[in-house]
């Protein structure tokens, strides 16, 4: 891997409501694995589908091995009006060629997120979660099954089941 970008999503870690420790993180698991990767943290950037994609493709077309975005991935906006516009996965499903996804489900029947691992042209997309433990365990998760050569089905899969793994049995399920 030689190139990788890190794209912060959310109006809270845009407007410095909320600090990004996720992207510190990444750029250390990805240094650790990749030591002469060249690595790039983007200017975080608002919930909004369009900015998103327009942001994916400005970013893709500078041929990165990899595009790693955080939150907003859990649609809750889509449940209930008084919680948060989360358009990473839906802006991820109109650009990716191919992909594959899993949901994780609180028992309650909430989506908590949804994990893309996909391609276009030779570039890797993929998002985690904005929670720090949970984009600590799905960035490490990708690293290795990815360094694997695992498919995207495999990699997006083993994201998924890196983040459940952090909740009691029973509290969350993934499809």
């Amino acid at each position: 891997m030689n190139k990788i970008y890190i794209l912060p999503t959310g109006d809270e870690i845009k407007n410095g409501v909320v600090l990004d420790l996720d992207a510190p993180e990444m750029i250390r698991q990805a240094v650790a694995a990749y030591p002469e990767t060249e690595i790039t943290r983007l200017a975080p950037i608002i919930d909004n589908e369009n900015a998103i994609l327009d942001k994916i493709s400005e970013t893709a077309d500078k041929k990165p091995d990899l595009i790693a975005l955080i939150g907003g991935s859990g649609g809750g906006h889509r449940f209930s009006p008084t919680l948060g516009k989360d358009f990473t996965h839906s802006a991820l499903q109109k650009y990716l060629d191919e992909y594959s996804s899993h949901e994780i489900y609180g028992k309650n029947g909430h989506m908590w997120t949804k994990l893309f691992c996909g391609k276009k042209g030779g570039t890797y997309v993929i998002n985690v979660p904005g929670p720090f433990v949970e984009a600590k365990a799905a960035f490490a998760a990708f690293l290795k099954a990815y360094a694997e050569n695992k498919d995207l089905d495999g990699i997006s899969r083993d994201m998924a089941e890196a983040v459940l793994a952090l909740f009691p049995e029973g509290a969350a399920e993934t499809v």
